[in-house]
């Protein structure tokens, strides 16, 4: 397992706005920072900040609600293994916090650290999902290591120029920067093939809908009278923002099967009473060309995922963030996965994290659980060891490859 390159399907790795962050930076943007606070507003707060609002040293305090305080959370454990590995320590304690933040802050002045700490975790190509700039060419600021997805919310919310995500983002902006400037529902809906047309030369190797995080992943057939309602107006009826949203997934769900470009969909967590998998059966029911990636095992509901997947041959699994959360929901979902899926093309996986060193920790993370688990299955009769090697190399590299065309 230790040998194989991986290719790392789900990053948010963008420019770092302030170089040279330290422990409590390292720590608050990462899966130990959603411990402190969600990163994301329900329905009805105010929009929130993520990641650290700091550039100081953190206070001993300030460290130990993460170690000491969350210390056995599973993403915090994770992160705090990566720093120890990377920077020599044996532990995160008072004695050595200050030192320690010293380290990681002369490591991360370096631009090439990052890149180091990639290719010590075996990564050898990253698809970044740059959300605060949808259109960043992450191989053009970050190195040939990586490519990127479009992510698509900012396109669900183009109905009005107020209109925004979660991120903050706005569709009419996008088009702008695209050279586009639609007057109507009409030819915002035909600028469409126009942005995918575009993502060559960004070099984007699929889209990405993570607007489980903006609402309900029941897309519904287009209504296009009822989306026609919302466009132009500044608060338009929630029936009318959901059907403007619906058409615009729709049409780039299918816009995506005709150019054989991949989809990845975030499912689970999120705005969570809206997404569970099998509220997206429909739009997957309806675009049978397009190849969906359906992402984080769609935790908590790993085995509704699954069943998808056993009757939809148009869906591929993203093990990516799953066993950050829980590696012991991790272990039953995957053994399920290996016994379900109709083929071994079906998984990969990805770091899902914000720096280099979460990256580091979630691949190799994710290494010796599957390892692990690969190994346990073996021995217990399941297949031969060929198989598990067979399979292993598949869900770290050879899957992603042949799914975004690599």
């Amino acid at each position: 397992m230790d040998s194989v390159p991986v290719i790392d399907v789900h990053e948010h790795h963008m420019p770092e706005p302030v170089p040279g962050l330290g422990l409590l930076q390292v720590l608050e943007a990462s899966y130990a920072g959603w411990t402190r606070a969600r990163p994301y507003p329900l329905p009805q707060e105010p929009p929130v900040n993520p990641g650290s609002t700091t550039d100081r040293p953190g206070t001993w305090a300030e460290i130990a609600s993460f170690v000491v305080g969350s210390g056995t959370n599973a993403a915090v454990r994770n992160l705090v293994r990566a720093l120890c590995q990377l920077y020599g320590v044996a532990d995160i304690t008072e004695a050595n916090h200050q030192k320690l933040d010293r380290e990681i802050r002369r490591r991360n002045a370096d631009p090439s650290w990052s890149a180091e700490v990639m290719s010590r975790a075996g990564i050898h190509t990253a698809i970044s999902d740059p959300y605060a700039d949808p259109l960043l060419d992450v191989r053009q600021a970050l190195g040939e290591r990586y490519r990127s997805v479009l992510r698509i919310n900012p396109l669900a919310f183009g109905w009005h120029p107020e209109a925004r995500d979660h991120n903050g983002n706005n569709g009419r902006a996008l088009l702008g920067r695209l050279g586009l400037a639609p007057a109507s529902f009409e030819e915002y809906l035909e600028a469409l093939p126009l942005v995918l047309d575009r993502l060559p030369e960004l070099n984007k190797v699929g889209l990405k809908n993570a607007l489980a995080y903006d609402r309900s992943v029941d897309f519904d057939p287009p209504d296009l009278p009822v989306a026609r309602q919302a466009w132009d107006r500044p608060d338009p009826p929630p029936q009318a923002k959901k059907a403007f949203g619906d058409c615009v997934v729709d049409r780039l769900c299918r816009l995506a099967g005709e150019r054989d470009l991949p989809v990845q969909m975030h499912l689970g967590s999120a705005l969570i009473r809206g997404s569970r998998p099998l509220k997206a059966a429909g739009l997957i029911e309806r675009h049978p060309r397009t190849r969906f990636l359906l992402m984080h095992l769609a935790w908590p509901w790993s085995g509704e995922l699954l069943g998808m997947a056993f009757v939809y041959r148009n869906i591929w699994i993203d093990l990516t963030w799953s066993w950050l959360l829980s590696p012991t929901r991790f272990r039953n979902a995957f053994r399920e996965a290996v016994e379900v899926l109709p083929d071994e093309s079906r998984m990969m996986l990805g770091g899902d994290s914000w720096h280099a060193e979460e990256a580091y920790g979630a691949i190799r993370g994710a290494r010796e659980l599957i390892a692990g688990l690969l190994d346990q299955m073996v021995r217990e009769g399941a297949f031969l060891r060929r198989d598990a090697e067979r399979l292993a190399v598949k869900i770290l590299h050879d899957n992603a490859r042949a799914f975004f065309k690599l």
